[in-house]
């Protein structure tokens, strides 16, 4: 949804959630989200303070990365 102050996300608890396994499709991620960053390093940094564990980080000349949140939700990091 946008609002004219920018774009908000819902989300909802789910009693009996089992966390994704990613990349197994037998324990299949619920959602992914993309979030463009100006320093990757640095949002790297940022995310694992805020307790994100790195799913895979790929080679050094690869513009994303991809994490987990503290739930088990991947996302990725990608470099603008």
């Amino acid at each position: 949804m946008h609002t004219g102050m920018g774009f908000i996300l819902a989300f909802q608890r789910a009693h009996d959630h089992r966390p994704p396994r990613w990349p197994d499709p037998a324990h299949p991620q619920q959602s992914h989200l993309d979030f463009a960053v100006t320093d990757l390093e640095q949002a790297h940094a940022d995310v694992l303070g805020l307790g994100a564990k790195p799913l895979e980080r790929g080679d050094e000349d690869r513009s994303w990365r991809v994490y987990a949140d503290p739930a088990g939700h991947p996302f990725c990091l990608v470099w603008e």
